[in-house]
């Protein structure tokens, strides 16, 4: 992935205290990760950074929808996301990643690159198991769905066990049990 100056905020002339951020996310942010799940996307992701003097607190909040396909019809359509994370910077020897909400960067350091923790926010809101809204309330037509309803059984009948129709094999195993 490739940093972007979109996405770079450089804390260290800003005053202490709040500062928002705004940025719009389409396809083109996911490619930049090699992302393909998403056919399009139309998101709003608010940063909100609040400088203090030893760290800093950062709230990310996003909401859109993202155009996927339905894991039951293959449809596309539509999925409306939101979500929020926060993380905490703090300042070391070291840069450290490790953990999900706290970011450590070297004390020399002047800007944060925010746009691996807007994808992974993103990535992680849409669910595991993605369905068509249609599919759910019975609305939607597909040329899939009326193929199936065309194919589908009208009829179940049900076959009736006849005492008569035991196999005589059977009769000889019984003998056995019932000769001691």
């Amino acid at each position: 992935m490739k940093s972007t100056n979109e996405y770079l905020i450089p804390f260290i002339g800003l005053k202490l205290g709040k500062h928002q951020f705004g940025f719009k996310i389409d396809k083109k942010f996911f490619d930049h990760f090699s992302f393909d799940e998403f056919e399009s996307s139309d998101i709003l992701a608010e940063v909100v950074l609040e400088k203090k003097s030893t760290m800093l607190e950062i709230n990310f909040k996003h909401k859109g929808t993202v155009n996927v396909p339905c894991d039951l019809t293959g449809e596309l359509f539509d999925l409306p996301i939101k979500g929020n994370i926060k993380l905490v910077v703090q300042f070391g020897d070291e840069f450290n990643n490790d953990n999900d909400e706290l970011l450590i960067l070297p004390h020399g350091e002047h800007q944060i690159d925010l746009s691996q923790y807007i994808y992974e926010m993103i990535v992680l809101s849409v669910p595991h198991k993605r369905v068509h809204p249609g599919v759910k309330d019975g609305t939607l037509q597909t040329e899939t769905l009326k193929k199936l309803k065309e194919l589908q059984v009208k009829k179940v009948k049900e076959v009736e066990k006849k005492e008569d129709d035991i196999d005589p094999r059977w009769d000889k195993l019984k003998q056995l049990l019932t000769d001691k």
